[in-house]
């Protein structure tokens, strides 16, 4: 036969049926070979008898295979999932011919001449299950075998390790097997559990972390590690990782055992990203009232082209609301956000173009929708640019929130939850103070209004726009160095969806009042989170990238917290999630001053340096704890304010 007809036919999947039919000719040969093999010794052979007894064979197998659905596995893809499934078909095919047969020899007497054929020999029905079961395999594995060699010969083999020989680590390896398109070859599993090591599994040995050195991976020709362990845990893997990175090997993992049962046909092994190793668990909220709470709703996103805002948009378009309103003044990064979004509801799905100051613009937003949550997350949030435009940064971050939160009340809002920062706790720049000092005039409208008005407070998210990640890829790119502006510098860490999950919990769960945190774990130094993106990304360093100290830029601080001094939490029905307990005190009268602020920006634009000072000089008097650091700024602080911030 021409080479090439082989190969079509190899490509084309069967139909199904002639898959049915070859499995049980396969049967009827294995069942002849069994007859033939049992009663020739016993000099009982007879082929009459055995051709009566085939029907009832037949047709039980035949029953199993409909009902197990063998026959529609593609036979080139054949793995451990499908050999399993065609052990138990036909085990179930085994215990029914056994069945039939035990019942025929206890009914004996009343079957007459149907005896003959429904009396089947237990020794050929065992044997014939253990000849059906080698020969289906056989034959499958035969059939795939004779697929890779003729198109994938020349792949290239790989020599992997996978750390972890527990149950995922076997599930690892039963993928990494099952890869037609990729010649994975196990050379060995790794641990740092010493009962494990020095025994085997899979016919492959076990060894010890620390046996894992540059000798081993030259001889071996080692590339890949694969982790799959029980339970990531974030110290552990951070262990395990800077172990083999050293070693100049790739890194890839496999979601943790106790996620398995539920992953289905999601499971996956994946390149290590650098989420992994933010030294805590994944933070998972799956609250069921949410979908209750937002059904039949009027939602309201502000900020919705930026990195919290377009995943809420994502996440909340996927369940049931009423209407979905999003507002953003970038009008590019709000296309992508439409041309992303899969709507089902598409008809009750709003973008709005335009700034939250405008207050003709958003007052025509809420006579028109007359939203029921209210998310705010715009904000200007970018430290260093702050710190040159306060006016900027007061007239957005507060006096956009004042708008919102009044337009909020006015039109009996439900909820308002206002996405704030980690860097409004003892802020020691612009932006961080406007942010706290918007927080007091939100909890402020929470007294005044039937609004539920709730805070949330986030960490750096990892992956927005200008946060540390995009930045060392963006100088990676470009052969590095990569800027850290202080050896010592460390920041909590949280993923866009974690911070989106808390938004959307914190509207669930919130009575209006709180400001809501999440308790990230060990905050991360910069330093390490850069040594370990450089080696992620299969650099050394300092031999391909090398990283830079810069200096601190204006209002950055060395350690960001998550509460100030005088602030506690309460805690909630989830682990992770905290309620700081703030100050209320002066609410009235700050209330007043942040309002009189606002005015005096407004009246005040043309931002010449004079006018820059007094407004933070007013600032500062409504968040006392606002100690400049390394900003031009730090003139209006008082020694009593730098002492008891502890700053030098």
């Amino acid at each position: 036969m021409d080479l090439s007809v082989l190969r079509k036919k190899l490509r084309r999947d069967s139909p199904r049926w002639v898959i049915l039919l070859i499995d049980l000719s396969i049967v009827l040969t294995c069942y002849v070979t069994a007859h033939f093999i049992v009663n020739s010794f016993r000099g009982v052979f007879d082929i009459q008898l055995m051709a009566k007894t085939s029907v009832i064979v037949l047709g039980v197998y035949t029953v199993c295979f409909l009902l197990m659905k063998t026959y529609r596995d593609i036979v080139r893809h054949t793995g451990l999932s499908e050999t399993v499934k065609i052990f138990k078909t036909v085990w179930w095919a085994c215990l029914s011919l056994f069945l039939i047969s035990f019942l025929v020899r206890k009914n004996i007497s009343h079957l007459g001449p149907l005896i003959q054929y429904l009396r089947l020999s237990y020794a050929v029905i065992f044997t014939h299950t253990f000849l059906t079961m080698v020969v289906m395999v056989a034959a499958r594995v035969m059939y795939r075998s004779l697929y890779e060699l003729f198109f994938f010969r020349k792949r290239k083999s790989k020599q992997v390790l996978i750390f972890g020989a527990s149950r995922p680590g076997l599930v690892a390896y039963a993928m990494l097997k099952d890869d037609i398109r990729n010649k994975n070859n196990v050379v060995a599993f790794v641990e740092d559990n010493d009962s494990r090591v020095g025994k085997n599994s899979r016919g492959i040995r076990i060894l010890n972390l620390l046996s894992i050195d540059g000798a081993f991976v030259k001889k071996y020709d080692i590339e890949e590690v694969v982790i799959a362990v029980e339970n990531n845990d974030p110290e552990r893997l951070a262990r395990i990782t800077d172990h083999f990175q050293l070693l100049g090997l790739e890194l890839k993992i496999m979601q943790p055992g106790n996620s398995l049962l539920n992953a289905g046909d999601k499971r996956q092994i994946r390149k290590l990203r650098i989420e992994d190793l933010l030294g805590r668990d994944t933070i998972r909220l799956d609250n069921p009232v949410l979908n209750e709470e937002l059904k039949g709703r009027v939602i309201l996103i502000t900020g919705a082209a930026g990195s919290i805002g377009s995943e809420l948009a994502r996440q909340i378009a996927a369940r049931k609301y009423d209407k979905l309103i999003l507002v953003d003044q970038a009008e590019s990064n709000l296309y992508d956000v439409q041309q992303s979004i899969r709507l089902s509801n598409k008809e009750q799905t709003y973008f709005v173009i335009g700034n939250i100051r405008d207050r003709v613009l958003m007052r025509g937003v809420f006579e028109r929708f007359k939203p029921d949550f209210v998310l705010h997350a715009a904000a200007y949030k970018h430290v260093p640019l702050m710190e040159c435009n306060p006016h900027e940064a007061i007239r957005n971050n507060i006096g956009g929130s004042m708008l919102l939160a009044d337009l909020a009340s006015e039109f009996g809002v439900e909820k308002f939850v206002m996405v704030s920062t980690d860097k409004a706790v003892n802020p020691t720049n612009v932006m961080g103070a406007t942010k706290r000092a918007a927080e007091i005039y939100v909890s402020s409208c929470n007294e005044l209004s039937e609004t539920n008005f709730i805070i949330t407070r986030f960490g750096n998210v990892l992956g927005s726009s200008g946060s540390v990640i995009p930045t060392f890829e963006k100088q990676m790119e470009k052969g590095g160095p990569l800027t850290v502006t202080h050896e010592d510098i460390t920041r909590y860490f949280m993923t866009i969806p974690e911070a989106c999950q808390l938004v959307l919990e914190a509207g669930t769960m919130g009575k209006g009042g709180e400001i809501f945190v999440f308790d990230m774990g060990k905050s991360v130094k910069i330093m390490d989170l850069a040594k370990r993106m450089i080696s992620l990304k299969g650099y050394r360093y300092p031999q391909d990238i090398d990283i830079k100290i810069v200096g601190l830029r204006p209002g950055e601080k060395i350690f960001e917290e998550l509460l100030a001094n005088d602030e506690n939490t309460i805690k909630t029905h989830h682990s992770k999630i905290l309620i700081a307990k703030v100050s209320t005190e002066a609410l009235k009268e700050k209330r007043q001053l942040i309002k009189e602020l606002s005015i005096y920006v407004e009246l005040n634009q043309q931002q010449r340096e004079d006018n820059d000072f007094n407004a933070i000089a007013q600032l500062k008097n409504i968040v006392p704890e606002f100690v400049s650091k390394n900003s031009v700024f730090s003139k209006l602080d008082n020694k009593e304010q730098i002492k008891a911030s502890g700053t030098d």
